[in-house]
């Protein structure tokens, strides 16, 4: 989790304090919908973004702090299939 377009994604996410769709982040980030999409697998992972349903997604607390500069990237737990 440490590419431009993740801290885009949780940028986007967190200004509109919205729960969006990838299509929808992927117009106001300038980005595909597919690239929006596989990173959004890794947020989840990470725990920094929550998927609220199918295809919508929200900020978490942990995601927040991450922008905030409270959390760096590093102190996120690796998922289990990424070790």
């Amino acid at each position: 989790m440490q590419l431009p377009i993740d801290d885009r994604i949780l940028e986007t996410l967190d200004s509109s304090g919205l729960i969006l769709s990838p299509a929808v982040l992927a117009i106001n980030i300038d980005k595909s919908r597919d690239e929006v999409n596989r990173r959004l697998s890794v947020l989840v992972d990470y725990g920094v973004v929550r998927r609220v349903k199918r295809g919508y997604y929200e900020i978490t607390d942990l995601g927040e702090q991450y922008l905030e500069g409270e959390l760096d990237a590093s102190e996120l737990e690796e998922p289990a299939d990424q070790r």
